[in-house]
């Protein structure tokens, strides 16, 4: 499984109506999109997984991330060594340990101890009857330790909601060899003012996360740019403006180590597929 190029990140691909997403995975896929990436928050991602699989022929499937408190290993392993088995080698396990607040939502305490917590689940995906292997599996890595356990246990890191600044950072932590999968948000309007009514509040939700908001602090943004949602943050993390201003981001991604660019892109009703932003993005990469 070779993945470079641009994928694309999709939580419509992933929530919305099925038949609609399979239809919008076809195309991508000829289009030219090397991955296409989608988030779990709960439900049956991995029916979400084989139905793009089914829609598309060369495109890797990937989770971005599979929450490993909401699976078991076992299971996860087998659907794995299935949807491999029947669609070829395109299934790419993205796997994150989510957020403290989303998980102890529903059972106070429930999430502690996330890199022993990640270790345990990648044992139990190498003593799964059919294990994943490790080159079919990334972690969502921000910080120093995870990042090093990304290179020593997967393929690599599937960094969200960061800066190129941070995938040189991460490139640094892999070294050589491991595969650095940043996701870059974008929103496709040259109006600040347009941008910010699109943004600003999708942006705060991650902020509020405690995993994100550290990696930010780590990256030299301060309280005051976080609670503000500031111009300068704002613009660090999404890409906005006309396509060769997302290309501008891709490549400086590119530039800072990463192999793999997957472009998440907003609009005004975020749970709409944006078919035609990404035709446009398409004709400019070609």
């Amino acid at each position: 499984m070779k993945l470079n190029g641009v994928g694309i990140w999709s939580s419509p691909l992933r929530y919305g109506d099925p038949g609609e997403a399979a239809e919008a995975a076809s195309e991508l896929d000829q289009l030219g999109f090397t991955a296409l990436w989608i988030p779990d928050v709960g439900g049956p991602v991995l029916d979400a997984v084989e139905n793009l699989l089914g829609a598309t022929r060369q495109a890797v499937i990937a989770t971005g991330i599979l929450n490993m408190w909401m699976h078991e290993p076992d299971d996860v392993a087998a659907a794995h060594a299935r949807l491999t088995e029947e669609y070829g080698p395109r299934f790419l396990l993205g796997l994150g340990i989510s957020h403290a607040p989303l998980i102890d939502a529903n059972e106070p305490g429930r999430y502690r101890k996330p890199l022993a917590t990640t270790k345990a689940f990648l044992d139990g995906l190498d003593g799964a009857a059919q294990p994943v292997p490790t080159d079919a599996r990334v972690l969502a890595a921000l910080g120093p330790k995870m990042l090093a356990l990304a290179a020593e246990r997967s393929r690599g890191a599937h960094p969200y909601l960061v800066t190129p600044e941070h995938t040189a950072i991460a490139r640094s932590a892999l070294g050589d060899g491991p595969l650095l999968a940043p996701e870059q948000t974008v929103i496709l309007t040259g109006d600040r003012e347009e941008a910010r009514a699109i943004g600003t509040k999708w942006l705060r939700g991650y902020l509020s996360m405690p995993n994100y908001a550290n990696n930010l602090r780590r990256l030299g943004f301060s309280e005051d740019d976080l609670d503000s949602v500031s111009d300068r943050l704002f613009d660090a993390i999404i890409a906005w403006g006309d396509e060769s201003a997302v290309l501008a981001r891709i490549d400086d991604h590119r530039a800072a180590g990463a192999d793999h660019v997957c472009v998440q892109v907003l609009q005004a009703d975020q749970r709409a597929i944006p078919r035609e932003q990404w035709r446009r993005l398409a004709e400019a990469l070609a």
